[in-house]
């Protein structure tokens, strides 16, 4: 499969509501009207390259509403309008009766996005579905495709919430695709220093030693990696300093030679009072990398201007960072990204702002190193120099720690992980993992919950794994109760890595295991506390399934605790949600197709994927079956 610059290869669209007016059940081409805007929007599309399909369900096939014949001439009046479509899907099945099983390809199944990418040529991760309605957001994010909700009038609030991302209309939806599919392809539009003040310091050829900085948690660090690739491909060393809660997902990372670690102030969620002989020690330790240039990762709330600063008294010659405030003249490419992006893409962003890219054949996908993992899941490490570490002790200073390990679940470099599968007495590959805890108590999900949710799973038919850090022994006891296996507190970061590459789906909160399973290729449940955005911080480019409401009183808080009582973001979540939600995910039967089902003619491509994936009912996670 040939892939070509910038994130995307295909948009894929709703049919009604979407390209055009929502006429129930029409079978008559005289009553196709486009949307405003929808020619001209999809053609902006087309001329970057990317190529169009439309993914529709049509009940009324089944419910005898309309023909075969009916639906082609409906489809051709619409690709004469709006096309030509490089692919049509459609799903001509009736939602299953309740208790019953229904098609994998009607929508909020991921059958239907999952046939068009193999239609298309590409994958999934590669599209980004364009729809009015939760299933079309819970079907692409199901197949593992980006999405955008362009909400009407019978959009109901609670998808609103629960979108990835919202615009008013077509060409808003247009503008955001063309906008990220150029992030870590273009260089952007950086602001270079102060516009009145010095020259910038422009970097020619490769760089023959880079700092990347990354000083946050193990979440943080993993969406970074990509941005960090990207960086070591024009570089010939890498040296990542990141904060002691995220080194063990740094020792991870592919691309990165060196780690030096150090508890950075102004980033740390418990800081200590700023020491100045600290700083000094910290201006001396970089200092001593030796760096061409240094590039500054950070989340959307952090500044980067402190270690800027520090940077400049080291003598580091170029320094980037995305910056909203006046830097001055500590920064040499200042960038600036618009909210809401996904953190992958934004760091992304920044590096090609800096003149790094990841080469063409390297997707934009978390990745780990298998050699760190005993073989299981991610990707093999580069050929690069060993890995060597530096350490700040937590009230500062260097120590050295080499291969031992640390707070925070660090593996020893080149050791399997702590519980491997015979000690563990691990199932065969297949089971479920649920991850109960979170370091972010607003984001946990009730541990009662839990254990139901273990409870139902088992009911199902699945074998289910809990897992936890070091100090949630107790809390994953209680989860996995009398049917789940309990590895609390006995796995490393690399261990728990490679626990879940063996597994079918992960349960978890927005906490860094959702982003270890994104980096293994495993589909994630996502129990999302919306007290920071989904679309920025779920799980990227990986089958996900969003629970828990999303229009609850602490969304976008980024509040540590939960501020409403009773937690209901996360509380009324129904155990046979999760159920459902798993089954949603379930890769066994990705793309069969019915052969008993007609195909339109008129050259329009129609495909139904096979009988056997479930209908899910849970209007708060947008999850339900609305329309044709």
């Amino acid at each position: 499969m040939r892939v070509r610059p910038g994130l995307f290869d295909a948009v894929l669209f709703d049919r009604d509501g979407t390209l055009i007016e929502d006429v129930p059940y029409n079978g008559d081409p005289a009553r196709v009207r486009p949307l405003p805007g929808a020619r001209e929007a999809l053609d902006r599309l087309r001329a970057a390259g990317l190529r169009l399909a439309v993914v529709t369900n049509q009940s009324g096939i089944a419910r005898g509403r309309f023909s075969h014949a009916d639906l082609t001439r409906v489809n051709a009046r619409v690709d004469e309008l709006l096309g030509p479509f490089d692919s049509w899907q459609v799903c001509p099945h009736a939602p299953a009766a309740p208790g019953t099983t229904g098609c994998r390809c009607r929508k909020p199944a991921p059958g239907l996005v999952r046939a068009a990418a193999e239609a298309l040529g590409t994958r999934p991760t590669r599209c980004v579905l364009v729809g009015d309605i939760g299933a079309d957001m819970t079907a692409a994010g199901a197949a593992g495709a980006s999405a955008i909700l362009v909400p009407t009038a019978v959009t109901r609030a609670e998808e609103v919430a629960a979108a990835p991302a919202v615009t008013d209309d077509l060409a808003a939806a247009a503008d955001l695709i063309l906008r990220r599919h150029r992030l870590g392809v273009d260089d952007g539009v950086p602001t270079v220093g102060d516009p009145g003040g010095p020259a910038s310091r422009t970097r020619t050829g490769r760089s023959r030693r880079v700092l990347v900085v990354r000083s946050d948690s193990v979440g943080d660090v993993l969406v970074t990696g990509p941005a960090i690739r990207a960086v070591a491909a024009g570089a010939d060393r890498v040296v990542l300093l990141c904060g002691p809660r995220g080194r063990a997902a740094a020792e991870l990372l592919p691309g990165v030679d060196e780690l030096v670690e150090w508890r950075l102030p102004w980033i740390d969620p418990r800081p200590g009072p700023v020491d100045a002989r600290e700083m000094a020690r910290l201006v001396e330790r970089l200092a001593r990398i030796g760096a061409d240039e240094a590039v500054l990762f950070t989340s959307f709330h952090q500044s980067a201007l402190p270690l800027a600063l520090l940077l400049r008294m080291a003598g580091v010659a170029r320094i980037s960072a995305i910056s909203d405030d006046y830097p001055g003249s500590l920064l040499d490419v200042r960038h600036r990204v618009p909210a809401g992006v996904p953190e992958v893409e934004r760091a992304l962003s920044l590096a090609a702002a800096a003149g790094f890219r990841l080469p063409v054949d390297d997707e934009p996908l978390l990745r780990l190193r298998t050699d760190r993992l005993g073989g299981s899941g991610g990707e093999p490490g580069p050929a690069r120099a060993p890995v060597t570490f530096d350490g700040a002790g937590a009230t500062g200073g260097v120590a050295t720690v080499d291969d031992r390990a640390t707070d925070g679940g660090a593996v020893t470099v080149g050791v399997r992980p702590t519980v491997d599968d015979d000690r563990a007495g691990l199932p065969a590959p297949g089971y479920v993992v649920v991850h109960p805890g979170s370091s972010v108590p607003a984001r946990a999900c009730p541990p009662a919950l839990c254990a139901e949710i273990v409870v139902a799973l088992t009911d199902a038919g699945h074998r289910v794994v809990v897992t936890g850090g070091p100090g949630e022994d107790t809390l994953t006891a209680q989860v996995a109760g009398r049917t789940g296996i309990d590895l609390g507190g006995q796995t490393s970061l690399a261990g728990l890595a490679a626990i879940i590459a063996r597994a079918d789906c992960l349960v978890v909160g927005n906490t860094g295991p959702a982003h270890l399973a994104a980096a293994v290729g495993v589909p994630v449940v996502s129990l999302f506390a919306p007290t920071v955005p989904f679309g920025q911080w779920g799980p990227y480019r990986v089958p996900t399934v969003r629970l828990g409401a999303a229009d609850a009183g602490c969304r976008h808080t980024r509040a540590t605790s939960c501020p409403v009582p009773g937690h209901p973001c996360l509380s009324d979540i129904a155990p046979r949600q999760v159920v459902e939600a798993v089954r949603l995910l379930d890769r066994r039967n990705p793309t069969d197709h019915d052969p008993g089902t007609p195909v339109p003619p008129a050259g329009l491509l129609t495909a139904a994927v096979a009988a056997g994936g479930p209908v899910l009912a849970n209007a708060a996670a947008g999850l339900e079956e609305v329309g044709p």
